[in-house]
């Protein structure tokens, strides 16, 4: 225990990283996953088949396959970034396939008629889709999109394995330290269960918030 006490700024410096990553992330990924949803739901043959391109590659590769791939292949093609923001993009791309599946989901469940009513006033097919149809398939996803988000905080550790230093680099090197594998991947497993946790309870409440406003 002493030895989780004594490193405690470096784990937390590196928890910091992860609320980091697990932030900018999930927010890449919506605006992204909002997009290919739009995809999958057009009436545009072509669009419809790129966003399930989009979908079916993300959803069937490693996501550490594709950290290593952009953190070590892009510069050798001359592609260079900062690393964080390297892991970031790479794990909005990833996860915006989940969570265009997620809106998708929520977007069937609206009634025809409601697409039907907004083209009858004049509304184009992005405004039925941004003004009529993704707000009513939020609100049936909240809990699927919970879940998503809480993947993808936990997601962020295979980060550590590209040299991105967040709680489980951080961990890890308190480990190697201190010989303490025990206290010190409990404490770190129990920020992860904490952030779950929290996600969990904010889920929750806007997903009840949000029925009875149905």
């Amino acid at each position: 225990m002493s030895a989780l006490l004594d490193h405690l700024p470096e784990l937390w410096q590196g928890l910091i990283v992860t609320l980091q990553l697990t932030a900018a992330s999930f927010a890449g990924a919506a605006v992204l996953g909002v997009l290919v949803t739009a995809l999958r739901v057009s009436p545009v043959r072509v669009l419809r088949a790129l966003g399930t391109a989009y979908v079916e590659t993300f959803q069937n590769l490693p996501l550490l396959v594709l950290l290593v791939l952009a953190v070590f292949g892009l510069p050798e093609i001359g592609i260079k970034a900062d690393l964080l923001v390297t892991a970031i993009v790479v794990i909005a791309v990833y996860q915006a396939a989940y969570l265009a599946e997620a809106l998708r989901s929520g977007v069937n469940s609206v009634a025809k008629g409601q697409g039907e009513a907004a083209r009858a006033i004049g509304l184009t097919f992005s405004q039925s889709l941004r003004h009529v149809i993704l707000p009513q398939a939020l609100r049936t996803v909240v809990q699927p999109i919970g879940n998503i988000f809480i993947a993808l905080a936990m997601n962020t550790s295979l980060a550590a394995a590209v040299g991105i230093v967040d709680l489980t680099a951080s961990a890890n090197r308190v480990n190697l330290v201190e010989a303490q594998p025990i206290p010190i991947f409990v404490g770190a497993g129990l920020a992860y269960a904490l952030i779950a946790a929290c996600a969990g309870f904010v889920t929750g409440r806007l997903e009840r918030k949000l029925v009875i406003l149905r």
